[in-house]
């Protein structure tokens, strides 16, 4: 009996973790393609639905074009480094797709101009990558307004 329960215990909880649905698919395939076009591994989970919901919001047809982009990735075997060269040269309908991808991600914002929305600050990628020195600064350092002035 002590033998068997370890083995009991530790194997329980796969048939359980297997057998969960994914809660959002087009969320998965918008991670997955984020993941493979800025270079990473793994991604904050934190920022993700926000710039998720955030894109969809302003590109029309946004999941069926991740979901289109990843099938070509995988279908064709493009590499990520030359992935928007090719979309560029085949003047593909999903060319503008990795580049709002990318600077969501890195940049922590949606959009441009009127537009622009910041959707991640302390969790975006340029922020992250330097983390281990540099903090980004969450408020003024100077009295209230002190950055709405015009510089001498």
């Amino acid at each position: 009996f002590l033998l068997g329960l370890p083995t009991t215990y530790t194997g329980s909880p796969i048939p359980w973790a297997l057998a969960q649905p994914a809660p959002h698919a087009a969320r998965g395939a918008f991670t997955a393609l984020s993941a493979l076009l800025v270079g990473r591994p793994a991604l904050a989970e934190e920022p993700a639905p926000r710039l998720y919901d955030a894109l969809a919001a302003t590109h029309p047809n946004f999941p069926a074009d991740v979901q289109a982009l990843l099938t070509l990735i995988n279908q064709r075997q493009i590499d990520p480094l030359k992935l928007q060269q090719v979309l560029d040269a085949e003047q593909s309908a999903l060319a503008p797709l990795p580049r709002s991808i990318v600077t969501a991600w890195a940049l922590g914002g949606v959009g441009s101009g009127e537009g622009a929305r910041c959707v991640a600050y302390e969790t975006a990628l340029n922020a992250v990558i330097v983390a281990d020195v540099l903090k980004p600064p969450t408020y003024a350092y100077g009295a209230y307004g002190s950055l709405t002035g015009k510089p001498l």
